[in-house]
């Protein structure tokens, strides 16, 4: 089992200061992880989302990580792919290019753009985008695979002008034939797509273990009965990620405070942007009881879910997942635990969030550097020891 980081860039009371800030905070975290012994950190993509995230750029972000690590591998997922966020063959050569910088430590992941916001601004049209990114994979995947190219899909159609030379992507990838590839997938039917595709599912973790040994039995029977005829590569990557909120300190119920304090941040900010809420959140709430609030929300979806308000998801618990704050929030011995469990279920890689956005930049170090030197060793004795 892998561990990684995933960064968000999230800004309580965003102001042009804090916004540099923070990208100096997670570069330093990121590389942290690193010395730390972490597998790998992503950065995540969206667009004009105030306060939820300010990652508009990820593969500068990641460039500059990449120039400060050696080991570490470099996560650009997920990468907005309908084609006016990032047109396929500009995806494929400054992905390829992050691969050259980094030495061949990339992994690529797609996403539809999650809100009508991002899609506003970048003149996305959101019935297209499911097709977009599967369309896009395919187009990337072709253009690694050989040196000289051409494509004619459903959507899209790229060749040469008459009498000029192929279509070339440059760089070329160091990992050939090319980068492992994944899909986001938030809910139980973008898991199965990924399956069926061929590519690694990237999936959110907020519902809780239930949800997850769930959305990874419906990808591993998905994985072992799938025909092939949709793969988007010759190449598969069935690798299951799975998200895991934690903040690990001394004093667990700090932690804890923390913990739901921060997803509390990340809830009502993506759920008013998703979701349309009056105003967005602030970092305010530090002398609030968050994790009360929290329980008392999450409540509240379900019981709204069960009335039939709010959109009939396959599970339960996807209704009010922003606000399940039962995570990896404690000591050490409680993200052992939580790990564990995932452990257990099958999960191929723990994606830590840890930079939420009103988490003390000293408390995200104390967590990164806690689960270095004792959560992440436990998991690799476990490992030598089965070897």
């Amino acid at each position: 089992m892998k561990f990684s980081m995933i960064f968000e860039a999230q800004i309580a009371d965003p102001t042009p200061e804090k916004e540099r800030q923070v990208y100096f905070d997670s570069i330093e975290q990121a590389v942290y992880a690193e010395q730390m012994g972490f597998d790998g950190i992503w950065a995540v993509e969206h667009h004009g989302l105030e306060h939820y995230s300010h990652m508009s750029a990820p593969e500068l972000f990641l460039a500059t990580v990449a120039a400060k690590t050696s080991r570490i591998r470099i996560g650009h997922g997920a990468v907005c792919m309908p084609f006016n966020y990032n047109f396929p063959t500009r995806v494929a050569e400054k992905a390829a290019f992050l691969d050259v910088l980094s030495n061949g430590r990339l992994n690529l992941g797609a996403a539809r753009g999650g809100t009508l916001q991002e899609a506003a601004l970048c003149n996305v049209d959101p019935d297209r985008t499911a097709a977009e990114v599967e369309e896009a994979l395919r187009i990337i995947s072709a253009a690694w695979r050989s040196d000289d190219f051409e494509w004619h899909g459903d959507l899209l159609d790229l060749q040469a002008p008459p009498g000029k030379a192929p279509l070339r992507i440059l760089p070329r990838p160091i990992q050939r034939p090319h980068p492992p590839l994944y899909l986001a997938s938030t809910k139980p039917d973008t898991v199965l797509h990924s399956a069926d595709l061929g590519v690694g599912a990237l999936i959110f973790g907020f519902a809780g273990l239930d949800s997850v040994a769930h959305q990874h039995k419906l990808y591993r029977e998905r994985v072992e009965t799938r025909t092939g005829e949709k793969l988007v590569s010759d190449v598969v990557n069935d690798q299951f990620v799975a998200l895991c909120p934690t903040i690990v300190l001394p004093d667990a119920k700090q932690a804890f405070e923390i913990g739901a304090r921060g997803q509390r941040f990340f809830g009502e900010s993506i759920g008013y942007w998703h979701l349309g809420g009056e105003q967005p959140p602030t970092g305010a709430t530090v002398n609030e009881d968050n994790i009360a609030f929290m329980r008392a929300k999450a409540e509240e979806r379900g019981a709204a879910y069960d009335r039939g308000e709010l959109p009939q998801y396959s599970e339960r618990s996807l209704a009010a997942a922003n606000f399940n704050i039962d995570h990896a929030y404690g000591t050490v011995e409680t993200a052992i635990d939580y790990v564990t469990e995932l452990e257990r279920v099958g999960v191929d890689e723990v994606l830590c969030l840890i930079q939420m956005g009103t988490v003390p930049q000293e408390v995200c170090m104390a967590t990164i550097k806690a689960w270095g030197e004792h959560v992440i060793p436990h998991f690799r004795a476990k490992d030598a020891a089965r070897a």
